[in-house]
């Protein structure tokens, strides 16, 4: 680590919408590695959070059936509310904001609907949405009936790409001016597959389906050369998030069910794997890196476990810092 520390934004489920959190917390990695609260702020289920690329701004998805979006002063000492607002659909889990910081991006899991937010000058929203709902199902009659709007990416170019679990598609826009459908339409990935996550690297679009317990590659026109399963451990897994290493040579991926971090080396071709840690709790449904930690948010054993990455690959250190329902761990070196 070239820090002194990281400072750790944590959002989660609260009583009102099925956990036990409290709402925002910061927490501070001190030296010597103990996790130190610094602060929390009340919210409604806010599972998934974001901040501004410039502006001292956080915002935060309200997961609830109204659907809700917020946007919060990005301040250790405890973030307060700036603006709120309609998420555009119902139970909001994910947002992005675009590189520029005039776009922000969220993604309705209840009802499929992406909507666009304008973001002026301060970084708060600039006017009502823009609603792009989505209609089709997938072959699962459970979790499948009806779109699942699940994740938005920004890039490359002007295009934002929106996973749905519950079609099977990567939703494709153009952002310049005003947002708009990309004229391709969707990507259209493996049946039954539910894309959850993903990260694009060099040409190459990684997905995580969480359905099939699958790590797909596909190519930039989007068709699949590669897959192989985000777990070598016997049972189901629900894949919940895939990030890369800074340097770009490690794919990270966490697996509920077997509870772990699966390690893949990415820099050929054909992804190889190279572990498969213990994910230091139960149900690792984000996880953050920052230098050479990783935060994990183990949702049912609530806790934030901290990993120590040595060599791009985790390994737990025994420090956890308790709070209710975790979902969302953004991790910022200061």
């Amino acid at each position: 680590m070239t820090s002194g520390y990281d400072v750790l934004y944590i959002g989660g489920y609260t009583p009102e919408t099925g956990g036990s959190g409290a709402g925002l917390t910061v927490v501070r990695r001190e030296e010597g590695g103990v996790l130190k609260a610094l602060a929390e702020t009340p919210a409604p289920g806010p599972s998934f959070l974001a901040l501004h690329p410039r502006l001292p701004v956080l915002y935060a998805v309200l997961e609830r059936e109204e659907g809700g979006v917020a946007a919060y002063s990005a301040d250790p000492d405890g973030p307060g509310l700036l603006a709120d607002g309609a998420s555009g659909g119902s139970y909001p889990c994910h947002l992005a904001v675009d590189p520029s910081g005039t776009w922000l991006a969220v993604a309705n899991y209840g009802d499929g609907t992406l909507a666009m937010y304008r973001l002026g000058s301060s970084g708060l929203f600039d006017g009502r949405p823009r609603l792009f709902p989505h209609q089709g199902h997938g072959p699962d009659p459970s979790r499948q009936a009806e779109p699942h709007a699940h994740q938005a990416v920004f890039g490359p170019g002007r295009a934002l790409h929106v996973t749905d679990l519950g079609t099977d598609e990567v939703r494709r826009y153009l952002v310049g001016s005003e947002p708009d459908l990309h004229p391709e339409g969707p990507a259209r990935l493996a049946p039954g597959s539910g894309p959850r996550h993903m990260v694009h690297h060099e040409g190459r679009w990684f997905v995580a389906g969480e359905l099939d317990g699958m790590i797909r590659i596909y190519d930039a026109e989007w068709h699949e050369v590669g897959r192989l399963p985000a777990s070598e451990a016997e049972g189901p897994n629900h894949v919940s998030h895939i990030e890369l290493s800074a340097d770009g040579r490690h794919l990270y991926a966490a697996n509920r069910g077997p509870d772990t971090i699966a390690v893949f080396g990415v820099e050929d071709a054909t992804p190889s794997r190279v572990a498969e840690v213990g994910s230091g709790g139960l149900w690792p449904r984000h996880f953050a890196i920052a230098g050479d930690h990783m935060y994990v948010a183990n949702e049912r054993s609530d806790a934030v476990a901290t990993l120590q990455i040595n060599d791009g690959v985790p390994a737990p250190t025994g420090e956890t810092f308790k709070v209710g329902s975790p979902s969302c761990v953004l991790a910022v070196a200061v």
